[in-house]
């Protein structure tokens, strides 16, 4: 052998021994003398550059690199010298050498190779007499790496992973980049404890044993600590993964920062809401809608009920027997189930004492934290009430002798009496039916055209009509007019206006 090229090893036992040998490798074998040329592929070689016989392969080291074009995973072109074919002839041992192998007239490369070399010497002078490339395929590893590589840079969740041997950080994603404000090379230079990603971390110490055993980390709460200082609330799990063959952590993030934002805002306006509420002159009280049971009640309704806080909290105001008659309690709380918020409800209460009280009730509906409730608010309106009657039996006893009164001090009274208006000057009995519907529109916001068309009247008229309201309660503007009839109680609704079959204009 040591006489004999491989050529001429061609026709010998050993040549047919060493192709049966190596024919049925899942691993590509090529053979090529150190001439340059290409001796023998096996099937899986072949397969691998999707080629059929030897010959497709070229005949030489210079006709294969014509039929394949080879680069880097980094996208650089392999030169003429760096081709595996032309380094394993050149007498260089390598191992792992990764290129993407396109075919000639082609864009794209169609396979990625794992290549490594092996040198079969003369057994007597040491001379190379047959060099071998051996390949691997492994396109489907690094394909599903490249969508792992697409996914993990496109994922909004914040990430990094960092090997397992060194702890530190070998990739990190954009969202992680804009949670933290680091630049991508102030990361990947750093480990997992320069970039404490476990700080103040609520079970630190189970996540640093999972980190060194290489087992899942569960969820917990951190402190990531942020590129100008300060740290950033997040939830903070690790998962192993393999990145080629070395093992590495995941570490995915969820921003906590605007919970805690909203968290502090919304105690604080929780803060604010009860130091008002304790502090408010109104007497007020605060229930959850289902059930009507009260949560909390204030100073004011205490010293207005004479019940204590421990006394009436965590009881229906039914069970209180707060209001005056089970009708009364029936009609608020039917309204309040209905969904309808009570305003300026006069509705009478019964203290601790049982002494009755006339109140103005009004309701709002408010959530507190999960919780559907009901802000209640009373004004005491006794006194007034009393006021009121001690002034209707006054008048009443005044005007059993009226012969001395004059009209219009008898017209006041009267309306004092049974109150119209409670106000000087010309009343709505000064207009005339028409000028009443007149007035109604106006404070319905019509204007003059549309005032006509619901009244089926002229133009002028209308006009004439609102010139003698004018005259008759002294205004000259129409914003007068209808704050002096909401001032004597009328809003034009309950009105409708007559349309009279023909009517001129006066």
């Amino acid at each position: 052998m040591a006489e004999a090229s491989f050529k001429s090893l061609r026709e010998t036992a050993d040549l047919r021994h060493l192709r049966q040998i190596i024919v049925g490798l899942d691993e590509g074998v090529i053979l090529i003398d150190p001439d340059q040329s290409l001796l023998w592929a096996n099937d899986a070689a072949l397969a691998m550059h999707g080629v059929g016989d030897i010959a497709d392969l070229g005949a030489t080291v210079d006709e294969y690199r014509a039929r394949f074009q080879l680069r880097y995973r980094n996208n650089h072109r392999l030169e003429a010298d760096d081709y595996p074919v032309e380094r394993v002839v050149a007498g260089d041992s390598f191992s792992e050498v990764v290129v993407e192998v396109t075919a000639a007239g082609e864009d794209a490369p169609r396979w990625v190779h794992q290549v490594r070399s092996l040198v079969l010497n003369d057994t007597d002078d040491g001379e190379p007499a047959c060099l071998v490339l051996i390949v691997q395929d492994v396109s489907a590893r690094y394909e599903a790496e490249d969508r792992f590589e697409q996914s993990f840079n496109a994922n909004p969740a914040p990430a990094v992973i960092c090997r397992l041997n060194d702890l530190r950080f070998v990739k990190v994603n954009q969202g992680f980049l804009e949670m933290t404000g680091y630049q991508r090379d102030q990361v990947l230079c750093k480990t997992v404890y320069d970039i404490d990603v476990l700080r103040e971390a609520d079970r630190r110490d189970l996540a640093k044993e999972r980190l060194g055993e290489g087992r899942t980390i569960p969820q917990m709460e951190a402190e990531l600590e942020l590129a100008e200082g300060g740290t950033k609330l997040v939830i903070v799990a690790g998962q192993p993964i393999d990145l080629g063959d070395q093992p590495c952590m995941l570490f995915t993030f969820a921003d906590l920062e605007p919970r805690r934002k909203a968290e502090g805002a919304l105690r604080h306006s929780e803060e604010r809401f009860t130091r008002t509420f304790q502090m408010a002159p109104v007497p007020m009280a605060i229930g959850a809608r289902d059930g009507h049971l009260l949560c909390e009640v204030n100073a004011s309704f205490t010293a207005l009920t004479g019940y204590a806080a421990t006394e009436i909290i965590g009881r229906p105001l039914g069970d209180v027997e707060l209001w005056e008659s089970s009708a009364v309690r029936a009609e608020i709380e039917a309204s309040i189930e209905g969904g309808q918020d009570l305003r300026s409800h006069e509705a009478r209460i019964r203290a601790k004492d049982q002494t009755t009280i006339d109140c103005i009730v009004s309701t709002e509906s408010i959530r507190l934290g999960d919780d559907a409730c009901v802000l209640w608010a009373f004004q005491d309106i006794t006194q007034r009430k009393a006021t009121e009657l001690e002034l209707v039996k006054a008048i009443e006893a005044v005007m059993k002798d009226t012969s001395w009164f004059s009209r219009s001090i008898m017209d006041k009274l009267v309306r004092l009496r049974a109150p119209l208006s409670g106000t000087d000057g010309p009343g709505l009995d000064d207009l005339t039916a028409r000028e009443r519907e007149v007035l109604a529109l106006i404070c319905r916001g019509y204007d003059d055209k549309k005032i006509a068309r619901a009244l089926d009247v002229a133009g002028n008229t209308v006009r004439n009509h609102v010139a003698r309201i004018y005259a008759k309660i002294g205004v000259n503007r129409r914003i007068a007019a209808v704050a002096w009839a909401r001032a004597r109680g009328f809003d034009g609704e309950g009105i409708a206006p007559e349309r009279p079959d023909q009517e001129t204009a006066a």
